[in-house]
């Protein structure tokens, strides 16, 4: 068997009996552990989700996620908005959501202009109801954007 072949085989087996991934998921908790935002995202959106034998967990999920929020990372600021809003992991807090969404806001997301209200496409003739923007956001963001940042590498 060639050395190429076989080194196939090995990462097939690998892959498929979890051994590489599992090394991934380490360091991913390594690198959070040691403050990388991304990371800290990751492990945070993983809790949330209940993700490859992560037991669901919104409290640690919301801590992990808070912390790549608190370091700028716009998605997971996105994140603590809507958490807040519905108080997953966390107590409902509309002024704490408000100001993790104005956070993301400044930097230029346009999901979170537009929950407060910011967003010039919505404002002239069309009837628009913020409120309910909000609202839809807060269910459909925490899900969304844990599976955005478990995509990427």
């Amino acid at each position: 068997m060639s050395s190429l072949l076989k080194a196939c085989v090995i990462l097939i087996f690998m892959f498929s009996s979890g051994m590489a991934y599992s090394a991934s998921l380490e360091e991913i908790q390594k690198q959070a552990e040691q403050g990388q935002a991304e990371a800290e995202a990751k492990l945070g959106s993983m809790y949330l989700l209940g993700w490859q034998g992560f037991e669901q967990n919104n409290e640690k999920a919301a801590t992990w996620l808070e912390k790549a929020a608190k370091q700028g990372l716009v998605d997971a600021q996105v994140m603590m908005g809507a958490l807040y809003d519905r108080g997953i992991g966390v107590k409902a807090d509309r002024k704490t959501a408000t100001k993790w969404y104005e956070k993301a806001a400044a930097q230029g997301h346009g999901t979170s202009q537009a929950i407060l209200g910011r967003n010039k496409a919505a404002k002239g003739s069309v009837q628009f109801s913020y409120q309910a923007m909000r609202l839809n956001a807060a269910r459909s963001i925490p899900r969304e954007y844990a599976k955005r940042f478990l995509m990427k590498k």
